[in-house]
């Protein structure tokens, strides 16, 4: 993938609201992996907003912003995310690498404020909220550490900034499962991975026929 730069989204707004599902959960929960694994079945997009902020050139305000953010643990602030994302999204469909009209986008990461339900709106309609449902955060904290080594994620290396991202996610993010609390479907995200992708499927499947009769 190519480094994502933010600039004016059109305001042609043809084909919005998207049908969407969030994979939500603390960090360390899986929640990439599973999106990783979904968007290789037919019908889903998987979206995650670390991965284009990981991809944002570090010389452009918007990347040096992002990182800023990160390096302390802290989330980028809501404008400048919603306007990454919208700006990314329709890189992707204008590529055809993301197909509205076929596909159920699965937004990893995103939203993680209230304020950042609300930018969204007009543009994705959550027909579900997947919740990574983890009992044991120490255990999410050390696979965090671990995964800073294998993968070379800087912004996860640091023991107090990831503990940091906890609080944060605590204290701003949470609230998400408030605001969309008719749609949410826990998951339990102990499991091996076969496991939980059941668990998914099950949950979305019955969207993806909703949404897109036409493939049925």
């Amino acid at each position: 993938m190519s480094s994502v730069e933010a600039k004016p989204v059109s305001k042609s707004k043809r084909g919005y609201p998207y049908p969407a599902a969030l994979i939500f959960g603390v960090p360390g929960a899986g929640k990439g992996t599973q999106g990783e694994i979904l968007t290789n079945v037919p019908g889903f997009f998987h979206l995650s907003s670390g991965v284009i902020f990981r991809k944002l050139d570090p010389k452009s305000e918007e990347g040096r912003i992002v990182r800023e953010y990160s390096a302390r643990g802290e989330l980028a602030p809501d404008d400048l995310t919603i306007r990454i994302f919208l700006n990314w999204l329709e890189a992707q469909r204008a590529a055809e690498r993301f197909r509205p009209r076929d596909q159920l986008l699965l937004l990893d990461g995103l939203p993680r404020t209230v304020q950042q339900c609300e930018m969204l709106k007009e543009y994705v309609d959550v027909k579900a909220l997947l919740h990574f449902d983890c009992k044991d955060e120490e255990a999410m904290i050390d696979r965090i550490r671990r995964r800073a080594v294998l993968e070379n994620r800087i912004d996860d290396a640091s023991e107090s900034v990831t503990r940091k991202r906890f609080e944060v996610y605590h204290r701003e993010t949470a609230p998400v499962l408030n605001h969309y609390q008719d749609v949410v479907k826990n998951v339990d995200c102990a499991g091996i991975h076969a496991e939980i992708l059941i668990e998914c499927l099950k949950h979305l499947v019955p969207i993806l026929k909703e949404s897109f009769p036409r493939q049925m």
